[in-house]
């Protein structure tokens, strides 16, 4: 069976095409390496030992997106991961957010309506959820107000999936990550921002290199034990593999109904010194930080209730935090070698 996976030579893109892969799925990966690079295709070879098709597209240009899926008749589903994903750089450039993140779906879709039989894994996110009034965070929780362009997005994405999917053959699963790290075991792939890192982690682990002079921990006034925010942090590879279950369950008409929507995460909340003192722990790095202002669009508190996707999608995170870390650490050290 063919699989595309738009946005397949990026950081969560990459670790799900391997898993596709590991499966026996055909992957044809899209990418316009805006955040990637195509030596990613070498690490995939090196631990599958099949390179996926690979075809350099920017979704934003719909006549290209066209011809992709006229090339390509036989795509048994879809997982949309190609997507802008900071959340302080969507406060900064929203315009190119919602062209990027919308136009970009709106696009794709337009081509799977015509296909007999659509299956779609939508890149969701647990900003949609704005800042949740209850810990731990069910699917049921209110779509709060956004807090930034990005999670903006999501939302906007997950509404136009809903009314798409109601008048068309399109099923679809909304996937909503909580903070994804780590890297593959092999270190043959993980995450390689470009530029200065928007996430936590790869900020670590490029301080604890000496790639940057210090790791900056945005507010220590938040509500909670330690005073510095509370994110769900899970290993890539966990979330992964939960595309390739969720895929599987619309390609053998498990789903329960057009759309479904489940939380990706470990059902516990780190603080950003939890994480901090863990990796400096599994590496024996000291990391030099500092405790700046809170930064715009980040939210206090954000850790998931995972019972819908444990019990329905028969998934569970298995990987630990000091796990993702060591393996984000190793990553690091390869990719500088």
């Amino acid at each position: 069976m063919k699989i595309v996976v738009t946005g397949g030579l990026g950081f969560i893109g990459s670790h799900t095409v391997v898993e596709l892969q590991n499966e026996g799925f055909e992957v044809v990966a899209i990418d316009n390496l805006s955040n990637s690079s195509e030596s990613v295709l070498d690490g995939i070879f090196n631990i599958t030992g099949k390179k996926p098709i690979f075809e350099k597209i920017d979704l934003r240009d719909k006549s290209s997106v066209h011809n992709f899926f006229k090339k390509h008749q036989d795509v048994a589903g879809v997982i949309h991961f190609a997507a802008s994903k900071a959340v302080g750089e969507s406060v900064e450039n929203p315009l190119l957010y919602y062209e990027n993140n919308i136009n970009a779906l709106v696009y794709v879709l337009q081509e799977l309506k015509e296909l007999p039989n659509s299956n779609f894994i939508f890149s969701s996110s647990c900003t949609v959820y704005g800042q949740a009034e209850k810990m731990p965070i069910t699917e049921d929780a209110s779509i709060q107000t956004a807090m930034s362009p990005y999670g903006n997005t999501k939302q906007i994405g997950e509404e136009i999936i809903t009314d798409t999917a109601k008048v068309t053959n399109i099923n679809s699963i909304l996937l909503r990550y909580f903070n994804p790290i780590g890297a593959h075991s092999s270190a043959e792939i993980g995450e390689l921002p470009l530029g200065i890192p928007q996430n936590l982690v790869p900020f670590i682990t490029q301080t604890a290199h000496g790639l940057r002079e210090k790791l900056s921990v945005f507010g220590s006034d938040y509500p909670t034990p330690d005073g510095t925010a509370v994110r769900d942090y899970i290993h890539v590879v966990d979330l992964a593999k939960a595309h390739v279950i969720a895929l599987k369950r619309l390609i053998d008409k498990q789903n329960l109904s057009k759309v479904e929507t489940f939380n990706l995460g470990t059902g516990t909340g780190s603080s950003v010194l939890e994480v901090i003192n863990a990796f400096e722990k599994v590496t024996g790095q000291k990391l030099n930080y500092q405790i700046v202002g809170r930064r715009e669009g980040d939210i206090t508190s954000a850790y998931a209730n995972t019972d819908k996707a444990n019990t329905v999608l028969g998934w569970k995170s298995q990987l630990s935090l000091e796990e993702a870390l060591a393996s984000a650490w190793k990553w690091e050290k390869k990719i500088r070698s």
